[in-house]
């Protein structure tokens, strides 16, 4: 399933910069949406009393949503990166993702993600069908350079019989 075309992609890289700030109602809809009602969301008073400067966004907002993107919506109706790799004869499952939150995100923080494409490996599943494994890394900062979260995200190509 490795080729050399697959192994060049390693290193490949995509940054993306929100056109506006993350936005108070992106962080309330959010909340609303993931069912967390903590007030440091929606209650500057709340969040102060926590240590913040005013309202913050739940921790997973910016890896979860597109809006930093801008993308058009795909076949399936995502708007958000992908790497648009194409194996046929492969079925993509998603393997995972590890977060790593280092400040809490601000509504006036204007977001940006840079993807990389950290490495592919080919491997085999215990039932024998081949596989490759893609990992990415994503890094968000704002508008200042500062470092707001991590995504180690992994995909999953499954070899299947036909």
């Amino acid at each position: 399933m490795m080729t050399d075309a697959i192994r060049a992609l390693i290193g490949r890289e995509v940054t993306y910069t929100a056109p506006e700030p993350l936005g108070r109602a992106a962080i309330r809809y959010f909340a609303l949406a993931v069912g967390d009602h903590n007030p440091v969301y929606t209650d500057d008073a709340a969040a102060r009393a926590a240590g913040h400067d005013g309202v913050v966004a739940p921790p997973t907002l910016i890896c979860e949503t597109n809006q930093y993107a801008g993308l058009p919506a795909d076949a399936d109706g995502y708007a958000g990166h992908t790497w648009g790799i194409e194996l046929p004869g492969t079925r993509q499952v998603r393997g995972g993702n590890a977060y790593e939150f280092h400040r809490a995100v601000r509504p006036d923080d204007v977001v940006t993600a840079t993807w990389r494409l950290q490495d592919i490996a080919e491997r085999t599943t215990g039932a024998g069908q081949p596989m490759l494994v893609f990992t990415s890394r994503a890094t968000y900062t704002n508008q200042d350079g500062d470092l707001l979260a991590t995504n180690e995200e992994t995909i999953i190509y499954l070899g299947v019989t036909p």
